[in-house]
C-alpha cells in the first residue's frame, strides 16, 4: 500500500472508526489512540488488502477488538469500573453489528448531504436533529417558506443519490431508534 493509498483510507474511515471505538469506551480520546494504533499496525506489517469491503471489515474488527482489549485491561479496571454486564454487552456479536450499520449508514447519508448545496445541507442537518421549520428558520435567518423550499429542492437531490441504501437506512432509522 503506498503513502497516497494509506492516507487515503485514514481520511476516509478515521472519524467512523473512531465513533465505532467510543461506543465501546465512551471516551473519544481514548477511542482516537485506539484507531491510531490499528491503522500504525496495518502500516508497519504492510498489510495489503483486495478491496474496499476486506479493508473495512479488518479495521472494524480490529478497532472492536483493540477497544474491548483496553476495557478487559487492568489500567482501565483500575480507573474505571465496568459492570460485568455491561462487557457482556459489548462484546456480543449484536452491538459490534449494531453500531457498524449505523456508523455506515451515517456516513452514506453524511456524503450524500454533501452533495447538496450549502443551504439545503444546513437545513437538512438541522431537520436530521428534529428542529421544526420554525426553528430552522431562526437558527439559519431565513423565512419559513425558503426553509420549506429548499427542504424540498435537498429531497429531490438526495432520492437518486440514496436509492440504492434506501432498505439500509429506512431499517436504521426505524429499528435502531
Amino acid at each position: 500500500m503506498t503513502i497516497k493509498e494509506y492516507k487515503s483510507l485514514f481520511d476516509e474511515l478515521y472519524v467512523s472508526l473512531c465513533l465505532l471505538s467510543n461506543k465501546y469506551l465512551e471516551d473519544l480520546d481514548v477511542a482516537k489512540d485506539v484507531v491510531q494504533d490499528v491503522f500504525l499496525k496495518i502500516w508497519e506489517d504492510k498489510i495489503e488488502f483486495e478491496n474496499i469491503n476486506n479493508t473495512k471489515a479488518y479495521l472494524y474488527t480490529s478497532v472492536k477488538n483493540k477497544s474491548l482489549d483496553y476495557l478487559k485491561s487492568k489500567r482501565y479496571k483500575s480507573t474505571d469500573f465496568l459492570s460485568a454486564r455491561k462487557l457482556e454487552k459489548v462484546e456480543t456479536e449484536s452491538f459490534f453489528l449494531r453500531e457498524v450499520v449505523v456508523i455506515e449508514a451515517s456516513s452514506i447519508v453524511e456524503k450524500a448531504i454533501n452533495e447538496l448545496p450549502d443551504k439545503c445541507a444546513a437545513i437538512i442537518r438541522l431537520s436530521l436533529k428534529e428542529y421544526t421549520v420554525s426553528e430552522i428558520a431562526d437558527e439559519l435567518g431565513v423565512s419559513i417558506n425558503t426553509v420549506k423550499t429548499q427542504k424540498k429542492i435537498a429531497y429531490k437531490r438526495l432520492r437518486p443519490l440514496l436509492e440504492e441504501y434506501y432498505f439500509l437506512i429506512f431499517f436504521v432509522l426505524n429499528i435502531f431508534k
